[in-house]
């Protein structure tokens, strides 16, 4: 079989377009598809496997194997030659094929008398969506012209899935961005939206796969990769005030657009008649399968830097993406892989709702969108690929699970749910001025979190007796550079000034573990959660740290003061953290500053270790507040970012209870304030459980106050208290069913 020459690539391609161009069914379209590759490579055969699920590839066309094979023939991932030319994202290419290791034999298609095999990937940017494959009967291997042919042509092919070409008809592979899909992640932030998708970084479309004059594609793809280097140039030029890791990245950005090897590889593309897009996108495809297959970690980690790269010349191409102009839909929901506070900020309260690809719990995208009150859902594996702006979307970030497109029966059961959750609304709202005391008498003092000034009409409207967690790193997360002393004590004092006299508890800087500053080295650490973080780099980066509380002073002007310090694992860390702060008061005093009338310095109880400190820490403290979700994950020896693990570790399971009363008893023994502060106080079930057992102080987010505070002034917590003590003694393993099934009785 002759190579292939620029000409005859062009003309398959071409004919290939006019094939997809011509109206008919998907399944008529790869029929027509396999029998015009077959006849321009000169081979016997040309099948196409396409995914069914992630794991399943089905023959749903072919030329010269059994035609009743179709959509009857299928392969596990890695099964078979075709399998393993999926998995890995490379051609296979042998003259020999059922020597070939890992070779499967499928009797129903005949295949048997064709010895010489040749399978490409159909691929985009990381989506695998099946592969190509051509065989002959004569033993022998393809070519390199006719392997990298073969592989253009199977680059047209993704763009024209990308686009619809093979609508399903019962036989043939449904059509990408029009079915329902259901996505289940983990919950970032709980409530229920209903809206439109809006893509943070949008995947730039191919409509145009096929070049028809090469020479004028090169020169379009030449002029884009001048104005991206400029682009990259130009940031470099005013990269002046970066650090050097991002300095250095930009360096490398430099680097990869003046590669001669991949301009080299583009144009050779575009020779072959791919259009400029679409030999951009190939060359993306083919760098991230090689990559991917690495077991450098270095390499793997230049996968970003290829994918932002080749997006922002796909941008500049086609016009697409950013700075587009485009509107917000209506009920905007925000899809990404990931976004940082000062972006998410920049949305604002527009936004509906928030799905993330990666993110965590705890990461700074999950406390602006809890600072917003938007759900979010984290994890949603694959949605930027699969979303579309403006498809109709589902957030449910109660159950942490979001529904693109959905049927028209799901969507009227949603709305439902939505409906019901505003009228409770409105009922919790009647008790705002209402105390939260049960009917034991026992009264309860229900705080809320907070970490930006957007947060502060909450604590009006929500019925708040106060701030029990404001966390102060979102102010150094949305910069670029450290905050000025100057400019955090004017929040902090604007934030006093909002509480109109209600407590405020501000945490100290929490950075580390999944919350990094973006001017901060982020450090190579296996277990960064138990790693260097919060009250750990405030010891060690001292001049931060006194920064901070020289502005939570200046910023209270004498008003009374309560700080708490993150993360605290020893008595002596917090010995070392209190001094700081009494040497920086009596500094602001001999200035001539107001100091607070009335100090309160406090810690966050999160690692175990610190409630077995002696009684001395317990004295020596003003108050305590313990840290529930770290706390928890610690006590369990379970992940909280871990789905595999996090779910089977109970808030109510009794030996955590029981640590729990350990707790209450020692601050209760040396008169120290308690509090509980996390997503349990804010769940009305737990919140009871833990109201019983003696914490009458809970800090959760705003919306979970009006729920609680409904429960508890129906409750009896003595009565509470007997229900669990009981379980307790029966040996339960969990006393949620015996707390519930009282709950339940009021």
């Amino acid at each position: 079989m002759p190579d292939r020459s620029e000409s005859d690539s062009r003309t398959l391609l071409r004919r290939l377009r006019d094939t997809l161009a011509t109206p008919g069914k998907g399944q008529e379209r790869l029929d027509r598809i396999t029998h015009l590759i077959a006849d321009s490579m000169q081979t016997q055969v040309c099948s196409i496997y396409l995914f069914r699920d992630p794991e399943t590839l089905e023959l749903c066309a072919t030329e010269g194997l059994n035609p009743e094979a179709v959509h009857q023939t299928r392969l596990k991932l890695g099964e078979g030659l075709v399998g393993r030319v999926a998995r890995s994202g490379r051609p296979i290419n042998t003259g020999d094929a059922p020597s070939e290791k890992g070779f499967r034999y499928m009797p129903e298609t005949g295949e048997e008398i064709y010895s010489s095999f040749l399978g490409v990937p159909i691929q985009r940017v990381g989506e695998r969506l099946g592969v190509l494959v051509v065989q002959s009967k004569d033993a022998r291997q393809f070519s390199e012209d006719e392997v990298y042919g073969l592989e253009v042509v199977a680059m047209v092919l993704a763009e024209m899935t990308e686009l619809g070409a093979f609508v399903g008809d019962g036989e043939g592979i449904g059509a990408a961005h029009q079915f329902p899909l259901v996505f289940r992640g983990a919950t970032g932030q709980e409530g229920a939206a209903e809206g439109r998708v809006w893509l943070h970084e949008p995947r730039v479309v191919v409509t145009n796969p096929v070049g028809d004059d090469p020479e004028a594609e090169r020169a379009r793809l030449e002029e884009a990769v001048e104005k991206l280097r400029a682009q990259i140039d130009g940031m470099l030029t005013d990269s002046s005030g970066m650090d050097k890791d991002h300095r250095q990245v930009l360096e490398t950005y430099r680097m990869l657009a003046h590669s001669r090897g991949w301009m080299r590889r583009m144009t050779e593309d575009i020779g072959l008649g791919l259009s400029a897009e679409a030999a951009v996108e190939k060359e993306q495809s083919t760098a991230r399968a090689r990559l991917e297959q690495s077991t450098d970690a270095y390499l793997r980690d230049r996968l970003h830097d290829i994918d932002d790269l080749s997006n922002r010349l796909l941008r500049i191409l086609t016009g697409q993406g950013k700075d587009t102009g485009a509107e917000l839909p209506e009920n905007p929901v925000l899809v990404a892989r990931n976004i940082g506070p000062a972006e998410l900020l920049e949305y604002g309260r527009a936004l509906k709702g928030v799905v993330l690809e990666e993110g965590s719990v705890g990461s700074h995208a999950a406390i602006v969108a809890r600072a917003l009150a938007i759900p979010l859902v984290i994890h949603a594996a694959r949605i930027t690929t699969e979303a579309l702006n403006g498809d109709a979307i589902l957030v449910d970030g109660d159950q942490g699970m979001v529904h693109l497109r959905p049927e028209e029966t799901v969507a009227s059961a949603f709305r439902d749910k939505i409906a019901m959750q505003a009228e409770a609304q409105k009922r919790y709202a009647s008790l705002r001025d209402q105390p939260a005391e049960a009917r034991c008498g026992t009264r309860l003092s229900l705080m809320m979190n907070a970490g930006l000034m957007a947060d502060l009409p909450s604590l009006e409207g929500s019925g708040a007796d106060g701030v029990g967690l404001f966390r102060t790193e979102l102010q150094f997360l949305i910069r670029s550079r450290v905050p000025r002393r100057a400019e955090l004590a004017a929040l902090y004092g604007r934030v006093m000034d909002a509480a109109q006299g209600r407590r405020v508890q501000f945490r100290t800087l929490d950075i580390g573990s999944d919350k990094v500053l973006p001017y901060m080295k982020p450090q190579d650490e296996p277990n960064p959660a138990m790693g260097w973080r919060a009250i750990r780099v405030g010891l060690d980066k001292t001049g931060v740290l006194r920064m901070q509380l020289q502005a939570l002073l200046r910023g209270a002007r004498g008003r009374p003061l309560s700080v708490m310090f993150p993360f605290v694992a020893t008595p002596g860390e917090f010995a070392a953290a209190r001094a700081m702060l009494l040497r920086e008061r009596d500094r602001e005093a001999s200035l001539g500053h107001a100091v607070p009338e009335d100090l309160r310095i406090g810690a966050m109880l999160e690692t175990p270790s610190l409630a077995y400190a002696p009684d001395s820490f317990f004295r020596g403290c003003d108050f305590l507040s313990i840290g529930g979700n770290d706390l928890k994950q610690f006590f369990f020896a379970a992940d909280r970012e871990n789905e595999r693990v996090r779910r089977r570790y109970d808030t109510l399971d009794t030996s955590f209870l029981t640590f729990l009363e350990t707790i209450v008893a020692r601050c209760a023994a040396s008169g120290t304030a308690l509090s509980f502060c996390g997503e349990d106080a804010g769940r009305p079930v737990e919140a009871m459980a833990l109201a019983a057992l003696g914490f009458h102080t809970l800090s959760m987010r705003p919306a979970s106050i009006g729920p609680v505070k409904h429960l508890v002034r129906r409750a009896d917590l003595t009565r509470l208290k007997a229900v669990i003590d009981h379980a307790r003694a029966d040996g339960a393993p969990s006393v949620r069913p015996a707390v519930t099934a009282y709950l339940s009785s009021l």
